[in-house]
């Protein structure tokens, strides 16, 4: 394995574009694209061997690395296809009562706060949002804001922990810890932490976590893991209601919880069968392995996060304590109107970066138009040279707003998770 020199020969990202913005969907190297065809093949050699007769063991052991890997016990632990899946799947399962609080912030996910009002309104709850103070100087504002809002109707903490639009990563086992303290469970909505940040989720202690896997682990698309302590396990029910709902009666070698999640009907596992091999294959890409891979990633969303700010004439948004892999820059206020792009609305700023320049970096509306920030993501296959063309386009195109020259149209977006 190569261990330096240019990262990027092992993913297949267009080389005709400035990729910054792995945070969104991360980018699988090619190497674990290989793996992921090596498992489907197997698969299709004999699809009824495999699925009925293998699945389970595969599922164990890829399942008991990724265990290790984010500190938690393998019993504890099942794979879902992504972040939204694993929120879903706990909000869905759990029974409230009308007048009962659900809290959550002005930062959380858009997706995930979709499924929390879902939920509410379905029983007759209330969604209680903590603001979050952004610009923020300490992650004392964040505890205080959330810890403002409880009440003896709080039954749940939803929050993420790194937040995607922010890029804020939170002090979470101390939000936990408060919570808990307070006998409020916390779902923590982990989609950016598995890879970025070193993880203990029994440590953590919170009832719920949930992370993907195909952002900085780099896994293909549709590996994300769902963490529930073993005193909340029952009851919790994956989104599709499959043969696991009976088949779990005839074992004594595995929860309920396992059966459920493992078989939810037909699908590809072969996302979550690399696993193993991603965690390898970013380890050894650098001789420190993983935290010295997490801090190379870490520092350079630092180093281009200054650079930005001092190309702008703006300050940081946050304490270098609260960055992880990615990082939000302030911009100032809009002066045009996104434009709808299914199934959310695209800033005209990000149009332009995208076809004038070639860059792939969003920006997003926060906490809601004309307010707007840049969020930068730092992955090994990106170098410092990338955030300083990104400084020389905003520089054009913000100055381009003031006159009234830039376009508005542009291709839709992706969603960020």
């Amino acid at each position: 394995m190569k261990r330096g020199g240019d990262f990027s020969q092992h993913w297949l990202l267009d080389p005709a574009i400035t990729f910054l913005n792995h945070g969104s969907f991360g980018a699988c190297p090619r190497a674990v694209l290989e793996s992921q065809r090596s498992w489907q093949e197997r698969i299709e050699q004999e699809p009824v061997r495999f699925l009925h007769r293998e699945i389970e063991q595969h599922l164990d052991q890829a399942r008991a690395r990724l265990a290790q890997f984010v500190g938690a016990p393998a019993q504890d632990l099942v794979f879902v296809h992504n972040a939204t899946s694993g929120v879903n799947s706990v909000l869905r399962s759990l029974s409230f009562e009308p007048g009962e609080e659900l809290l959550t912030t002005d930062h959380e996910y858009r997706a995930s706060r979709n499924a929390l009002d879902f939920v509410a309104e379905r029983c007759g709850a209330r969604v209680v949002i903590a603001e979050i103070p952004f610009p923020l100087k300490h992650e004392d504002e964040v505890v205080s804001a959330i810890l403002g809002k409880v009440t003896t109707r709080t039954r749940l903490l939803l929050v993420d922990h790194v937040t995607s639009p922010t890029a804020l990563v939170l002090p979470i086992e101390r939000i936990v810890q408060e919570m808990t303290a307070r006998g409020i469970d916390t779902l923590v909505d982990g989609a950016h932490a598995p890879g970025m940040l070193p993880l203990d989720l029994k440590e953590i202690g919170a009832a719920y976590y949930t992370g993907n896997c195909h952002k900085w682990v780099c896994t293909p698309k549709g590996a994300a893991l769902l963490y529930v302590r073993a005193d909340r396990q029952e009851g919790i029910r994956p989104l599709a209601i499959s043969h696991g709902a009976t088949a779990f009666k005839q074992r004594s070698d595995r929860s309920r919880f396992q059966v459920e999640f493992d078989w939810q009907g037909t699908v590809d596992p072969s996302a979550w069968l690399t696993v193993p091999a991603a965690i390898d294959f970013m380890a050894q890409l650098l001789l420190g392995g993983w935290h010295e891979l997490r801090e190379r990633n870490r520092m350079l969303a630092l180093r281009a996060r200054t650079h930005l700010c001092e190309a702008l004439g703006i300050a940081p948004a946050c304490p270098d304590s609260m960055i992880g892999s990615l990082a939000t820059v302030l911009l100032p206020d809009s002066p045009l109107t996104p434009k709808p792009a299914a199934p959310l609305f695209l800033e005209p700023l990000q149009v332009a970066l995208f076809e004038q320049h070639c860059i792939e970096v969003p920006v997003m509306s926060f906490p809601g138009p004309p307010r707007r920030c840049l969020r930068i993501s730092a992955q090994i296959y990106n170098e410092f040279s990338q955030y300083q063309a990104l400084a020389r386009a905003l520089g054009d195109e913000l100055s381009k707003e003031k006159k009234g020259k830039r376009r508005t149209q542009g291709p839709p977006v992706e969603k960020t998770e």
